[in-house]
């Protein structure tokens, strides 16, 4: 029978990422009792998987981060498997399995982190993808603030859809509010009382993709618009395509307590992340049913055609103004938001 895992005071300390017995104590007691599969249970150094079903494979990595860990309407995670999720079906793929690499502050508390892995467990479990290898490591006091987690992602790429280069007149649609996650950290950070009742909105994204593949024969591209927001997405995509965007600010959806925090706070809703929010670019005759498709779908209720896309040798993203003027929407400038995912 396994023993009970050792932990002073109900806490992480260094042994527990040494390679010895409290290690493994930890793994078997926290992560592959969450975790469980046959390909996790493998206990090798790596997850040894079938051929996948596809001559070209999805493959992506991310770092989590956020501060704190637990914040309205998620956790770093849910966040870690959302945000790698959301990376493998915005290349229009589906997502099948993950690793997941924690580095844990000694004295880390065990409660948090079993809440947190439970968290991961029900997040990959609800969209059909498995965790099935990862790493553990445990740093000294002050070398990090808690806890961040490393996830990869590995999915099976429908060739039903090939990202291509917006065209002038395309249209832009995003599925819903902007700047609810920002909002949402922001908010914990500062002790906001007044947009308590904004959540962020972490969520995977998969099936409100899928519908959108579907909606949208002549789709373009998809991008979840995270770290530096609205903004960072479409000025990476005027640099990529060598095209402009004009953003209508009179159809931007933003919650009036997120547009007022950051009134408060000086920050741009643009600029925010998103977590649970895709844009996508599609002709102008496709944008109608499109949109009407993403607000059948709960993760796209809100969803609004926010601008169009321009001929634009300067690649500059600009926005109408509700006055009616047009101000440039330029690259963030440092970090708006740090730790925000």
């Amino acid at each position: 029978m396994p023993t009970k895992l050792s932990l002073k005071h109900g806490r992480i300390d260094l042994s527990h990422g040494a390679g010895g017995r409290a290690m493994t104590e930890l793994i078997d007691q926290v992560f592959r009792a969450e975790f469980k599969n046959p390909l996790l249970d493998q206990l090798g150094d790596q997850a040894i998987i079938d051929p996948l079903p596809a001559q070209r494979l999805a493959f992506t990595t991310d770092s989590y981060v956020v501060s704190p860990l637990f914040f309205k309407g998620g956790d770093i995670g849910s966040l870690a498997v959302y945000g790698t999720l959301n990376d493998i079906a915005c290349a229009g793929a589906k997502p099948l399995y993950l690793s997941a690499g924690f580095i844990i502050v000694e004295g880390f508390p065990l409660s948090d982190l079993k809440r947190i892995a439970h968290s991961m467990a029900m997040a990959a479990h609800a969209h059909q993808v498995m965790i099935v290898t990862g790493d553990t490591k445990v740093v000294e006091k002050n070398a990090c603030d808690g806890l961040f987690i490393n996830t990869t992602g590995i999915g099976v790429l429908d060739d039903h859809f090939l990202p291509s280069s917006p065209q002038p007149t395309d249209r832009v649609v995003i599925s819903g509010d902007i700047g609810d996650h920002g909002a949402a950290i922001i908010s914990q950070r500062e002790n906001l009382s007044f947009i308590t009742d904004v959540l962020s909105d972490s969520a995977a994204l998969t099936p409100l993709i899928n519908l959108i593949l579907t909606a949208s024969p002549s789709l373009r591209c998809l991008r979840d618009p995270t770290r530096g927001g609205v903004a960072a997405v479409l000025n990476e995509w005027a640099q990529q395509f060598r095209v402009g965007f004009l953003l209508e600010e009179s159809a931007l959806p933003i919650k009036t307590p997120v547009r007022s925090a950051c009134e408060l706070l000086g920050l741009d809703p643009l600029y925010l992340a998103n977590e649970g929010k895709v844009i996508a670019i599609c002709p102008a005759a496709e944008a109608e049913r499109l949109l009407a498709t993403m607000q059948q779908h709960p993760l796209g209720q809100n969803a609004a055609i926010i601008g169009t896309v321009t001929s634009d040798p300067q690649a500059f993203v600009q926005m109408k103004t509700r006055i009616g003027g047009t101000r440039l929407v330029d690259w963030l400038a440092g970090e708006q938001l740090p730790r925000i995912c």
